[in-house]
């Protein structure tokens, strides 16, 4: 019986955080968390872009023109971007999203390329915005290498970030691989891990991933033709709960 008011609960809020999100522009689909100072609404947009509401304010992360038309989504009271790829980094789209006061966040690379109005958070930066923190965490590769022999992500340069909204706290990982500094994230309620090749994990690094994360909640992103049923097989049997809603 608790497991099918488990199921039905969290099928629920699936559907009702879906109804919210058509209403309001934004794509279909979406999940709600519900936290001690209200609920956390989830969209997921596509790749490695997201976006969430919370306490009247929008979080868009890593916005990417080339998955929706981002002037017809909510705009954003803050701005997110991990690192400056171009999958990532849009001015376009950001400044579609953007309103007077929207506030952007990114790191040192991202910031040279968007100019004066970035705020730069390095590895270990933390900030508070309105009702949430942010907080930025180490995302790089150590076994992917490009050609000449450099990581696809170097350390010390893209950010993943770490968000706390009143009790709960999301991680959001960016691109990087299963990496010892993920040992360090405490009380993580709900993590996206990127899993696509060479770029950043597989299957079985994400899985090694969310065992160091150990969420309430993963949600593998970024994970373009990956077969997410082996994630979800690799956790079957821990107490991680894997949604996969889609993400290109």
């Amino acid at each position: 019986v608790n497991l099918f008011a488990r199921r039905f609960d969290m099928l629920r809020a699936s559907l009702l955080a879906a109804f919210s999100l058509l209403l309001t522009g934004a794509p279909p689909g979406g999940d709600i968390l519900s936290t001690a100072a209200g609920d956390l609404e989830i969209a997921f947009v596509g790749h490695g872009s997201l976006f969430f509401r919370y306490g009247g304010e929008v979080i868009h992360v890593d916005p990417f023109g080339r998955l929706a038309d981002y002037s017809t989504l909510p705009k954003a009271d803050l701005v997110l971007i991990t690192h400056e790829h171009r999958d990532h980094l849009d001015p376009e789209a950001i400044d579609a999203v953007s309103k007077g006061g929207t506030v952007i966040i990114c790191n040192a690379a991202a910031a040279a390329k968007l100019g004066p109005g970035g705020i730069v958070l390095a590895n270990g930066d933390r900030r508070s915005f309105g009702k949430l923190t942010v907080e930025a965490v180490p995302a790089y590769n150590i076994a992917h290498l490009r050609d000449n022999g450099k990581p696809y992500h170097a350390r010390g340069n893209g950010n993943g970030y770490v968000l706390t909204f009143a009790d709960r706290k999301v991680y959001i990982a960016g691109d990087t691989e299963n990496i010892p500094e993920m040992k360090e994230l405490k009380d993580i309620h709900v993590a996206f891990l990127p899993m696509n090749l060479p770029y950043t994990m597989t299957p079985e690094m994400a899985a090694d991933a969310a065992r160091m994360v150990n969420p309430s909640t993963l949600y593998p992103y970024h994970f373009g033709d990956t077969d997410t049923s082996r994630i979800v097989n690799l956790l079957e049997g821990t107490d991680i709960d894997v949604r996969i809603r889609p993400m290109r």
